[in-house]
């Protein structure tokens, strides 16, 4: 068996990092006859700015996306309630005098309770997720206003 080199990895990881900042970054055109080398150095010193003026390293806020963990799936509210309510109606069947139907009765009541609480946190975790990855979007929307905005002043069409 042979081990994969790191050294070989490393660019593809890097370059799988990248897909999504330059998914989003605009088409340039060069209208006023700039060479491809030309072209290349104005959008490396446009990127260089956009990145100063606004703040907003793209490649950090892919990272982040990638690397941020799925939500948690809340696990075992149902359980828990479902024990709660099922000794809490036991105690109070007792003192009707039927502990086994009271328990039984918590136990549903418990069940149903358990369940709301999941639905929220399931709810409030999804809530934090879109707000995270709206955000990053706002972000990397700035950051192209200002790289786009740098090359049109270099006389580049940027659509």
């Amino acid at each position: 068996m042979s081990r994969p080199n790191t050294l070989c990895v490393a660019p593809i990881l890097i370059a799988l990092l990248a897909l999504p900042v330059h998914a989003q970054q605009p088409i340039v055109y060069p209208s006023k006859g700039q060479t491809p080398q030309q072209q290349q150095k104005d959008e490396g010193e446009c990127a260089a700015w956009a990145k100063q003026t606004t703040g907003v390293d793209p490649l950090a806020v892919a990272q982040s996306q990638a690397n941020q963990p799925a939500a948690p799936k809340p696990q075992g509210q149902r359980a828990a309630g479902a024990a709660r309510g099922a000794a809490g109606g036991a105690a109070v069947g007792a003192i009707a005098g039927d502990a086994g139907k009271g328990a039984a009765v918590g136990a549903v009541a418990g069940t149903m309770a358990g369940g709301a609480r999941q639905r929220r946190s399931a709810s409030a975790a999804q809530a934090q997720t879109q707000a995270s990855q709206q955000q990053s979007q706002q972000a990397l929307a700035t950051y192209t206003r200002a790289y786009s905005a740098c090359l049109e002043g270099r006389g580049y069409v940027v659509k």
